[in-house]
């Protein structure tokens, strides 16, 4: 009960009413960093994963706990980083234990017309040879395979269904290439509900512009481009959860980096389809492993007012196992008549065997060499220490030669045309991109 009488606390409210109208709002200050709001005390070590939003520390095992809850699990990749790729196994083999049997892993690197492919891998109907040449793996990615084997081989030997969520290249063309309302009736049919307004992901995309003289339409074709690849993401992952075979399912989903962090590129195009709980995981690498070269992009990124992720796992940036080469540089021979070498590297596996080049190179220990990958393949199996043999016609002439693999084989000659199905040189390494 007041204590003042009814007219006079009338009268004070009034007066106090006043004066709050007629003085200043006061200022603001914001406290901290909304990004890492509770800041780590020591610097982190590789191996370490925090809680962003309490700046806890926590095992493994208690953040796939905790993301185990959730129907969607998104994981931000480096692409060419083998780390960043266990990052992503491991999320996947701590679903898979929480849900036997009900969980799924949605792939940026495969498009929705790839899914007879992956089905066909899950089922077992495809070798690992015949799923990368089948699903043209090196036209489509360009990444090396082996950065994501290990993920491919978990989903084919457990029977996890792997979804395709990504816009096939001749929509991404496109759309990069012209406004919206310029597409044709066919290619405006195969567009997602597009939001283009996000502010967040504009700020990020022209900030990836700054620097650069591509001018403002490139900046907008680019735009294009990045909300496409995320809204159709978004739309195929919510299309199978809610599908009779996503059905009670929980879905990993791993993409580059600037699909998934903040969360406004695919997990709240998600959400604006499907509202459902999610999780971030991403990576981030503190340390460089010896021989690893990395790529910056001289580009400064808003600060955003939210967290990049719900959990942050410290690693390392490393460079994928070294690998025995033959040393030749070559270019495919018309219909699938072998490789014709172009170039030798001096002292190499290919040298010691005295291959030379015009050689063309027609079986490898029994298999045809009817396009690059048919070569690369053979060459990954080989161990230092290994012996095989390599068919050839040297002036049309067949010949047998004996090939001792020893290290790295020397480095790879450049300049060869590459062969379809192939990497793109025509060597026997992938090249690095970050798209």
């Amino acid at each position: 009960m007041s204590l003042l009488p009814r007219p006079l606390l009338l009268a004070a409210c009034l007066g106090l009413f006043a004066l709050t109208a007629c003085s200043t709002a006061p200022k603001h200050r914001l406290m901290g960093n909304p990004e890492n709001p509770y800041p780590l005390e020591t610097p982190p070590k590789v191996g370490e994963i925090v809680h962003l939003a309490t700046g806890v520390k926590v095992s493994a095992e208690e953040m796939l706990d905790i993301a185990g809850d959730s129907r969607v699990v998104y994981v931000g990749e480096t692409h060419d980083n083998p780390a960043s790729h266990r990052l992503e196994l491991l999320a996947l083999k701590g679903m898979e234990r929480r849900h036997p049997g009900q969980t799924a892993l949605g792939m940026e690197m495969f498009t929705r017309s790839q899914q007879p492919i992956l089905d066909r891998w899950v089922a077992g109907e495809l070798d690992e040879k015949s799923f990368v040449k089948t699903s043209k793996w090196y036209d489509n990615w360009r990444m090396d395979f082996d950065y994501y084997r290990d993920l491919l081989l978990f989903c084919r030997d457990q029977h996890i269904p792997v979804v395709g969520l990504n816009a096939d290249k001749s929509l991404v063309q496109a759309v990069r290439s012209k406004p919206l309302a310029e597409l044709t009736p066919e290619e405006k049919a195969q567009l997602p509900e597009f939001d283009m307004n996000d502010p967040y992901q504009r700020g990020m995309t022209e900030s990836m512009f700054q620097g650069h003289t591509h001018g403002k339409m490139a900046v907008e074709a680019f735009l294009r481009a990045q909300t496409l690849w995320d809204e159709t993401m978004a739309e195929s992952a919510v299309r199978f959860l809610k599908s009779p075979a996503g059905k009670g399912r929980h879905l990993v989903v791993i993409a580059g980096g600037n699909h998934i962090n903040y969360g406004f590129g695919i997990p709240r195009r998600v959400f604006r389809r499907l509202p459902t709980s999610y999780t971030l995981i991403g990576g981030s690498e503190i340390s460089i492993s010896e021989g690893k070269v990395p790529e910056y992009m001289d580009v400064t990124i808003p600060d955003f007012p939210m967290r990049p992720y719900d959990f942050l796992a410290f690693i390392s940036y490393e460079q994928l196992q070294k690998q025995i080469l033959l040393g030749v540089a070559y270019e495919p021979e018309p219909n699938g008549k072998g490789l014709k070498v172009q170039t030798v590297v001096p002292d190499s596996n290919a040298s010691r065997a005295d291959i030379k080049a015009s050689d063309i190179l027609t079986a490898m220990d029994g298999e045809p060499l009817t396009d690059g990958y048919d070569l690369s393949f053979g060459i990954k199996k080989k161990n230092p220490g290994d012996h095989g043999t390599i068919e050839l016609l040297r002036d049309g002439k067949p010949m047998k030669v004996d090939v001792e693999y020893r290290g790295a084989g020397g480095a790879p000659a450049t300049g060869a045309a590459p062969a379809a199905g192939a990497p793109p040189a025509a060597s026997e390494t992938h090249p690095k991109e970050k798209p």
